[in-house]
């Protein structure tokens, strides 16, 4: 059975890469169109490789990795990569926060062009909570997986507290504040919440909870 690659076709697809089997490899290729069955020579550009620096921001700590990139490799802000650091084997799903190429700070680039990425690790997130109580405000947080879903209505569970999440601000700026409304913990910025604790009939230091405790009526 022969290799397959994608190259060009100049019988049939001069612009799009098609499927060719090779039928003679090495420095002077030689390739069949699987679509028109022409046979004719390519030229193949071989994958180079890039090691590349890597600033990740876990919390409030960051680090250095590397990562390999391949020359087919596009990064752009906002990508969902992995940092595959192959020397100390170890592994983070990133959002991409920067791209560095040079003094340049493109929205995007190719592998080659890249000096350094800077990231947010997303496999574990620390997601921010203001939790309102009558005229009092406590911030609070919550340790979960990148891809946990908080629902705007959904009553939560974090530090022994209970709250019913009334707000998601996102990490572009936007707020989600729409019932049933669900937003990934590696996009939040802050969730403002309520106290989802009722205090029920007679509790409190009220004159009706405190009679009979030493009160003389």
């Amino acid at each position: 059975m022969n290799d397959e690659i994608e190259v060009l076709c100049p019988s049939c697809s001069p612009k799009i890469a098609v499927l060719h089997d090779v039928l003679k490899s090495g420095q002077n290729t030689v390739v069949q169109c699987q679509e028109c069955g022409n046979v004719h020579p390519a030229k193949i550009e071989r994958t180079r490789f890039f090691n590349i620096k890597v600033i990740i921001s876990k919390g409030d700590a960051s680090f250095t990795r590397m990562t390999k990139l391949t020359s087919d490799d596009i990064v752009s802000v906002d990508d969902e990569i992995i940092a595959d650091d192959g020397e100390s084997d170890e592994v983070f799903p990133i959002i991409v926060t920067a791209i560095e190429s040079g003094d340049k700070r493109p929205e995007k680039a190719n592998a080659e062009e890249i000096t350094t990425i800077w990231g947010r690790a997303i496999d574990e997130v620390v997601v921010k909570i203001a939790v309102h109580r009558g005229k009092s405000t406590e911030a609070i947080q919550k340790r979960v997986p990148g891809g946990y879903e908080f629902i705007v209505g959904k009553e939560e569970t974090a530090d022994r507290n209970n709250f019913v999440v009334k707000k998601i601000k996102i990490r572009d700026g936007s707020l989600e504040s729409r019932t049933g409304t669900a937003v990934e913990a590696k996009f939040i910025k802050r969730i403002f919440a309520e106290d989802a604790v009722k205090r029920g009939w007679g509790e409190g230091r009220t004159a009706w909870s405190m009679k009979g405790k030493g009160r003389t009526w």
